[in-house]
């Protein structure tokens, strides 16, 4: 098992940055990738960037060039840090965790955080 703990969401005013943090305890061992998805009212989560153990990241169109994800392995923790924010940004931000254990895999979700992009 894997729990998330999401922290770094805000109010930040257009053009501004945010950092997100995930951090996963459990099982770590068996997480073969994490992602940042975001969820805006009245719409479905969409993935935003993923990274996979030992692997590239990868973007979201809307995102690339602005959004930058990253790993810290030592502390179990997961980044996105966002520059150039746009009022369509706004959204819940969900931490992913993708595992792997047994043949099967499993997916872990964080509890989420607010980011409200506005003047």
């Amino acid at each position: 098992q894997v729990q998330l703990v999401e922290s770094g969401g805000g109010l930040v005013q257009p053009g501004g940055s945010l950092r997100l943090s995930c951090a996963a305890s459990g099982s770590i061992a068996s997480i073969i990738a994490m992602s940042w998805y975001r969820q805006a009212p009245g719409k479905q989560r969409d993935l935003v960037a993923t990274i996979p153990t030992g692997g590239s990241p990868n973007y979201a169109d809307s995102v690339k060039g602005r959004f930058s994800i990253s790993r810290d392995n030592a502390k179990n923790s997961v980044y996105l840090q966002m520059n150039s924010l746009k009022p369509e940004d706004t959204a819940v931000y969900y931490c992913n965790a993708i595992t792997w254990s047994g043949g099967f895999t499993k997916t872990t979700w964080g509890q989420g955080t607010q980011v409200t992009v506005s003047s």
